[in-house]
């Protein structure tokens, strides 16, 4: 039985996560890590009356379980996964908001660590579709700009999947600009900038996450779109993750890496 601390085990994900851990044979939550949480609240977390629930990273106890499932913040992403790599939980990823410095850092610690792990910016098969299709094009589109809509409440902007998106496409085309010489009347209204890629990101209510990519060439235009309209298409990614960790002998960044 592999045993799951699932950080963030209040919130939205951390919840929807919990129920499929508890459907998911082989799998239980052991325990739980939120703010205000405390022990009493297994049965309004969905977690059986064992599951250690703690409201502090310091509270945790080494060894409670093998897998930290984070679905937590970006500004408690890094000290998070740092944490559960020195004290050797084989950590699964779903918070954005990393730098690539604090990616290479946790990297480098899982390895010295001897530990696998996943960062995954998106769990959706949608979104890790449209990745990989929006990759393709570059090579024959170098014109692009992303436009990433979530909720109101997201952290982070861009989002990780829009910033993953853009490190992709800039792997398979050649550096350019589009459009250099716009007089903005407006600061910042041209969007965010990722080696010539312009991300624009919205933020609304009634949104979940949905993400398009237009290409743009002479004479015609590729728009490629995905959208999720509900937390529990993640779930699949998640399950998919939960699974072959054990099996990664490295910090593994995108779901893409290990379908």
């Amino acid at each position: 039985m592999q045993k799951v601390l699932v950080a963030g085990i209040s919130g939205a994900m951390g919840q929807y996560a919990t129920k499929m851990i508890n459907d998911l044979d082989g799998f239980t939550v052991a325990a739980g890590l939120g703010l205000g949480i405390q022990d009493g609240d297994q049965a309004k977390l969905n977690v059986t009356d064992d599951t250690k629930l703690y409201s502090s990273l310091d509270q945790v106890e080494p060894g409670v379980a093998d897998i930290w499932l984070d679905f937590t913040a970006p500004a408690a992403v890094f000290p998070d996964v740092k944490f559960a790599l020195n004290n050797g939980f084989r950590p699964v990823v779903g918070t954005t908001g990393l730098t690539d410095d604090q990616e290479a850092e946790l990297k480098q610690l899982a390895k010295d660590k001897g530990l696998g792990g996943l960062i995954a910016p998106n769990f959706g098969m949608s979104a890790v579709l449209l990745m990989k299709f929006a990759k393709e094009a570059a090579e024959y589109f170098p014109d692009v700009e992303i436009i990433e809509m979530h909720h109101e409440d997201k952290k982070d902007a861009p989002s990780g999947t829009a910033l993953s998106t853009a490190k992709l496409i800039a792997e398979n085309r050649e550096p350019h600009q589009t459009a250099p010489d716009t007089l903005e009347t407006l600061d910042n209204v041209r969007g965010g900038d990722y080696q010539g890629i312009k991300i624009h990101s919205v933020r609304l209510p009634g949104y979940v996450a949905h993400e398009q990519v237009l290409f743009g060439g002479k004479g015609e235009a590729l728009t490629i779109r995905q959208d999720s309209f509900d937390r529990s298409s993640f779930m699949s990614g998640v399950k998919v993750a939960l699974q072959k960790v054990a099996s990664l002998d490295e910090l593994v960044v995108g779901l893409e890496n290990i379908l």
